[in-house]
This record gives structure tokens, sequence and C-alpha cells, in this order.
């Protein structure tokens, strides 16, 4: 049976495209992910390494992705596919890296709802219980779900009412309001007594905490911050008319991702200091270790605790639009299915996925696979597997597939703009960024302590390899 032909769409203009691709970049990894790798790897040491990635590697496969995108007209499938069926399994991984983050993401977007409403609940009142009140939360069977499906409902809105429509419109309206948000409260944070120490922690290197793992975490920070390697700025790319500059937009975008990161981390460390707090707190660091700060402020940390869960909210709504996009734009291209029931269908899987992560936290723990629970098992099977071999190929399919002078008009607009670096992009994209990648994708995937999981997601890739012709 033929698929049936439907109508591409596209942005209405250039700001709604860098809102909405800041959007998809800026979200969880820079509020709730980068401040606590911060403060496990040894503060400004990870911070210098990890801006290096951001500027020689994300810059450059952002660019990369881009002009994939809207080369092809196709998102991430289909992009691929349009050169050649043998690299289809390409585009796959990365729909799968957006499908199973998204069976995690919108649990922890649920957590961040709940905590704009536990703050006017009482969440502040007593500092010795919010870390006992997390952990409970987290691990309950009905808060959580109830959470995660509201926001997995502001998901299906925006994404079902299309590019323009649906996600260009909330990117205009929600990406200003996350940067005043996070300036209001890194403004606050930076008048607190002692706040030099936490900037000091942020910007002072510490190279002695360097490790390897400080490496592979800064660069699957700078991917999963950045959207690469999920088909996300593929995707958002095919939307994109021949006149944008795509070198620009991707250098405008990948600044306004490491902007946030930085507010974020400027927001909390000072105030972290000031208040005597630890700052390598892992995963816990924004539900626990923010809360006791803006409990220590009196009146106005409720306040404070209100617009930084807000900020952080908002940031998840950004990007899990754009991961949910990934996957309903497959289903368009390539099965011909119309935009609300690919997205019904999408967001229904992708609940079930949620379900079970937020449940493996608490009355399903027992439950595991190769050793760990469903959360974990996602974002270790993306961070750590899937977005850096989605890298990978995509450099080795540019730099080595591509026709040059094609990428070189692409990126040009036909010659009718200037890419002054482009030798210097093909060359990085071609031959280093390939080296480097592989170099910590092996050494991250040789640190995965499960085994068994290492090897079923590198069974996956194989699989997706020899059948995706039929997809």
């Amino acid at each position: 049976m033929e698929k049936t032909a439907v109508k591409r769409e596209n942005w209405g203009s250039r700001i709604g495209f860098i809102m909405a691709a800041a959007g998809s970049a800026v979200g969880l990894g820079n509020i709730w992910r980068f401040p606590y790798l911060l403060g496990e790897n040894g503060g400004a040491a990870f911070l210098l390494i990890y801006l290096v990635f951001v500027v020689f590697i994300g810059i450059s496969v952002m660019i990369a992705e881009f002009a994939v995108g809207r080369k092809s007209n196709r998102a991430a499938v289909g992009a691929y596919k349009s050169k050649s069926r043998n690299w289809t399994f390409a585009g796959a991984i990365g729909v799968l890296s957006a499908f199973f983050i998204m069976g995690f993401y919108p649990v922890v977007g649920g957590w961040s709802a709940a905590y704009v409403a536990k703050t006017f609940t009482g969440l502040l009142a007593d500092p010795a219980a919010i870390g006992d009140s997390f952990g409970a939360f987290i691990t309950g069977s009905t808060q959580p779900l109830v959470w995660m499906l509201i926001f997995m409902v502001f998901n299906v809105v925006i994404v079902a009412k299309g590019i323009a429509g649906g996600i260009e419109k909330a990117g205009k309206i929600l990406m200003p309001v996350l940067f005043g948000l996070l300036v209001l409260i890194a403004f606050r944070s930076l008048t607190l007594p002692g706040a030099a120490a936490g900037l000091g922690y942020m910007f002072r290197p510490d190279f002695s905490a360097v490790t390897g793992q400080t490496y592979l975490a800064a660069l699957g920070q700078a991917f999963f911050s950045l959207s690469l390697g999920m088909g996300c700025m593929i995707t958002y790319g095919s939307y994109l008319n021949k006149k944008e500059n795509l070198a620009n937009n991707a250098v405008l975008v990948t600044g306004m991702d490491v902007g946030v990161a930085l507010l974020a981390g400027i927001a909390m460390f000072p105030a972290i200091f000031a208040f005597g707090m630890e700052p390598a707190a892992g995963p816990g660091l924004v539900f626990v270790v923010i809360p006791t700060v803006f409990s220590a402020m009196g009146g106005i940390g409720t306040i404070l605790s209100l617009i930084f869960f807000v900020a952080l909210t908002v940031a998840a709504l950004t990007s899990s639009v754009s991961l949910m996009e990934v996957a309903v734009a497959y289903f368009i291209d390539e099965r011909g299915m119309e935009r609300k029931k690919a997205v019904y269908s999408v967001s229904a899987a992708m609940t079930v996925l949620c379900v079970l992560s937020s449940l493996s936290l608490g009355s399903m723990s027992g439950v595991t696979l190769f050793g760990v629970g469903f959360f974990d098992f996602f974002d270790i099977l993306t961070d750590k597997i899937f977005l850096a071999i989605g890298g990978l190929l995509l450099c080795v399919f540019v730099g080595w597939f591509l026709d040059k002078e094609e990428l070189r008009q692409e990126l040009t607009n036909g010659g009718t703009i200037q890419f002054g670096l482009f030798e210097a992009w093909y060359n990085l994209v071609k031959f280093v960024i390939p080296v480097a990648i592989t170099i910590v994708a092996i050494a991250g995937i040789a640190s995965i302590e499960q085994t068994g999981l290492m090897i079923f997601g590198l069974l996956m890739i194989f699989v997706l390899a020899v059948f995706s012709k039929k997809l």
C-alpha cells in the first residue's frame, strides 16, 4: 500500500526557528544535569573541557545536522535514506534515541512541575525534611505519574499544533521567559554574602580533579545539551527555508544553550556556597540542595523557588517537544501519517515507557534490565551509547559520503552568502571529530558497568543496520 503524501511544514520566521532550536538545546541538560556534573567533576576544569567540546565539536556537528536536514527536506530517517538506503539505520538510531530519552525525560519534567506546586504547599517549611520529601515523592506510585501525565499533555498540545502554530509559537514565548527567570535568580544569588566562593568554584580550574570520566561526561553533556545525535537538529533543519544562514544559526543556538547553562550555574553555586551546602550533590542538587538553600532565605526564598521551578519546567518542555517531534516527523515523512494521529500514537507509547521509568524508582525497583531499572536503562542506553554513535555516524556520513561541493553550496546558500571557515569545518567533521568521538565513545562504552546493557545497545544498532532498509 502506497503511503499518502503529506504537505511538509516550515518555520514561519527566523526568530521562531532560533527560539525553537535553542529551546530544543536548552533543557534539563542545562539546569538539572549541567550543574550537578560540574559539581561532580571538579567545577571549572570540567567547564573548560565542556566549552572546548562545544566549540570544536558541538557547533560543527550542529551545522552538519542542519545541512543534512535542509538539503534532504526530510527528518532523521529520510535525510539519511535520501542519499542511500544503506544509511537508513543512522537515522533510525536518532529516532530511537529521541524515543528512549522521552521514556524518562517527562518523568523529571513532571518532578519540576510538581515542585512549582509544592512551593505553595510547604516545601520550604522544614529544611531538614526536604531530602526525605524528595525521596518519598519520586518513589511514589501515584503523584509522580500524575505530574508526568500533566507534563506529557503539554507536549502533546504543542506538537499537535504543528511547526509554526505550535513548536515555533511556544519557543517564542517560553525561551524569553526562561532567560528572564534565570537572570532574576542569578542576580539574587550573586548578592548573597559568600557568593564569591561559588563563582571561584565555577571559574577557577582545578585540573587535579580531571580524570578520563571527566572528558566522557563533558562530551556526553555537549551532545545531550545541544540535542545532537538524536535527530532533533536534523528534523528542525528540515523545516528551514533555503535563505537561512546555517552556520550563523548554529552559533546562535549554541551560544544561547551555553549561556543558559552558565546562568544556571551562576544561579546555583554562589547560593550553595553562601549557605555551606555540598556542590557535588549529584542529580539531587536541583530538587534537594537548591530548595534547602531557598528555605534559608526566608520569604524571598519562596518566590525564588517558584521562579526556579517554573524555569526548570519551561526548559524541560522546550526540549521535550523537539524530542517528540523527531518521532512524530518519522511517521509523517516515512509513513504518510496525519500529524495529530502521529502525535497521539507516539505520545501513548512514550507514556508507557515513562510509567515504567517512574515506577522503577519505587514500587518496581526490583524489576531490572541488565542490572538497572527502566529509568537508568533508558538514560545509559542513550547517553553513553546511542548519542555518541549517532554523532559519529553523522560525521562519517557528511565527511565521507556527501559531495563536498554540494555541502559547500548548501552552507553558502548557492554561493549567495559567505562561509569562510568551510574548509576548516569540513576537515574537522571529516577527520578530527570522528576520531575524537570514537575515543570518547569507546571509553564511555567500556566504562558501563552493566556489560549486558552495553552488549544489548550495540546489538540493537547492529540489528538496525541489518534491517533498517525496511523502515
